[in-house]
């Protein structure tokens, strides 16, 4: 136990990621060697601009002007009555393209500009990074393709037009689980054949060094405007935090302003899926061993032979076999717990957050809001914030869909 709450302090004073790029024994950098250079180029780029006084005054004006920063800080009267706790919700679907995707999107794409790359490239799954890489681009002038498995492509088609429309190129990929996993492999390829020219705008806090300290560092502005919104409107910090984790970004996000505040319980919610078999769901912290994926020593969903499986999940935000390290790195600890919600969970929490809230929010951000109706029950009177990482207007299709397919089920 000492051992992990030294950790936490080293974490909290700054001093992770270290200078390899790990939290404790995780992340790191596992790439080919024809990657190095570029990755040793980003991670000088990030120390030399990110926290430099002229990127950060151009970033805030744009997260300001154009993102529409800050994001409201809502009080849910109606969720509040019937869980019988004070809820807050931190809205990041008001921000621009609708999810936290662009704040990383847009700080990336404005570093891209400073190391005077050609091209960028992306990833995506639910297409929320598709589209905020799409519109970052087009703000700052870059090229832009966002390679996207073909699954997602069918169950996310309305994202897929929006980023053609911003100006991006879309690569199906038709490989692997033809998912967020297949994506990401295939940008990788891509940055491979050029990595001097081009520059990957990774889309979550996963990957290698620099990535998820980048992403987090640029993710950080949700957890610092809820921290100040929740005082100057509660009067005090919450009694708990909740928010779903995939890769893990708009978690890490909300969380990290809250990590030293010892009295304020932290809950990450992962995609339970249909249970907790391999390949049922994408609970990675939750059922998962430690292992490499994408750069990264990190926790994965993987078998007896060391072979990533295929994940399941409704929201295709959630569904990747992986996590960020530093998510991983905070489970270890024990300062943040992660627990699971399925996907008759998250779409009820969902139909609740709609007639209750008058919010549709999206499928990923409805896992955080199940998390947290379940620990309500249990904590009356509390008070909760939770993240809304985005609207949910891209998941008509799949909830459509299931409506469909309940309906002839009954029938």
């Amino acid at each position: 136990m000492q051992a992990n709450e030294d950790s936490l302090a080293e974490l909290l004073a700054g001093r992770y990621p270290d200078a390899c790029g790990r939290f404790g024994p995780f992340g790191g950098r596992y790439v080919p060697e024809t990657l190095m250079p570029a990755l040793e180029r980003l991670e000088a780029g990030v120390r030399a601009h990110l926290h430099a006084a002229d990127f950060r005054a151009e970033l805030d004006r744009e997260l300001r002007d154009w993102v529409g920063r800050p994001t409201a800080l809502t009080h849910a009267r109606g969720l509040s009555e019937r869980w019988g706790a004070e809820v807050w919700l931190k809205r990041e679907d008001l921000a621009h393209t609708g999810a936290h995707k662009i704040n990383n999107a847009l700080g990336q794409a404005l570093l891209a500009r400073r190391l005077g790359v050609s091209r960028v490239i992306a990833e995506t799954g639910a297409g929320q990074h598709g589209v905020a890489s799409a519109a970052a681009c087009a703000r700052v002038g870059l090229s832009c393709r966002v390679y996207m498995g073909a699954i997602d492509m069918e169950r996310q088609a309305p994202n897929v037009d929006r980023i053609r429309r911003l100006g991006a190129d879309v690569v199906p990929v038709e490989s692997g689980d033809r998912t967020l996993r297949a994506a990401i492999d295939e940008a990788l390829r891509d940055w491979v054949a050029d990595p001097e020219g081009t520059y990957y705008l990774l889309g979550s806090v996963v990957g290698p060094h620099p990535y998820p300290y980048l992403v987090r560092e640029l993710q950080r502005v949700i957890g610092d405007e809820a921290r100040q919104q929740i005082e100057e409107r509660a009067g005090r910090l919450p009694d708990v935090i909740f928010a779903c984790v995939g890769g893990g970004s708009n978690a890490i996000g909300l969380f990290h302003a809250f990590l030293g505040a010892d009295d304020v319980a932290i809950f990450g919610v992962e995609a339970g899926g249909r249970g907790l078999r391999l390949g049922d769901n994408a609970a990675t912290l939750a059922t998962g061993r430690p292992g490499v994926l994408h750069g990264c020593y990190t926790m994965l969903l993987h078998d007896a032979d060391g072979q990533v499986q295929e994940t399941h999940s409704i929201s295709a935000g959630l569904d990747y076999p992986g996590v960020g390290p530093e998510h991983a790195f905070l489970q270890m600890t024990g300062r943040v717990s992660y627990v699971t919600a399925s996907d008759e969970d998250a779409l009820e929490a969902l139909n609740e957050c709609c007639s209750a809230e008058g919010i549709l929010p999206a499928l990923e951000s409805a896992h955080a809001l199940a998390g947290a109706r379940s620990w309500a029950r249990e904590h009356a009177g509390s008070s909760l914030l939770i993240g809304l990482s985005g609207r949910g207007d891209k998941d008509m299709p799949t909830l459509a869909a299931h409506r469909t397919r309940a309906r002839d089920a009954a029938a």
